[in-house]
């Protein structure tokens, strides 16, 4: 027999990536601690809310899937920088 195909494609990947990034020691407490402060609420609630989402007991929307991942990565919104070549003209 064949497993079932998951309905899930987009999640069940997501899923596996953000586990193994936030295997590494501390990584899932940095990140509850940047959305407590973002959004409010407890490093606590954030870091449960987290391991709830990393065992599948949830399913969040796509915005927030791509928010972690903005996150995990590093990147994150910046005001433009003059470029200094360009004021020295």
């Amino acid at each position: 027999m064949f497993p079932p195909k998951a309905d899930r494609p987009y999640f069940e990947s997501w899923l596996r990536r953000t586990r193994k990034q936030l295997t590494a020691s501390g990584r899932l407490t940095e990140l509850a601690l940047i959305l407590s402060r973002e959004d409010g609420g407890s490093e606590d609630h954030w870091r449960s809310r987290l391991r709830d989402l990393l065992e599948g007991g949830e399913m969040p929307g796509l915005e927030f899937l791509i928010r972690i991942d903005g996150l995990l990565s590093g990147t994150r919104k910046k005001t433009a920088k003059p470029d200094l070549q360009q004021m020295m003209l």
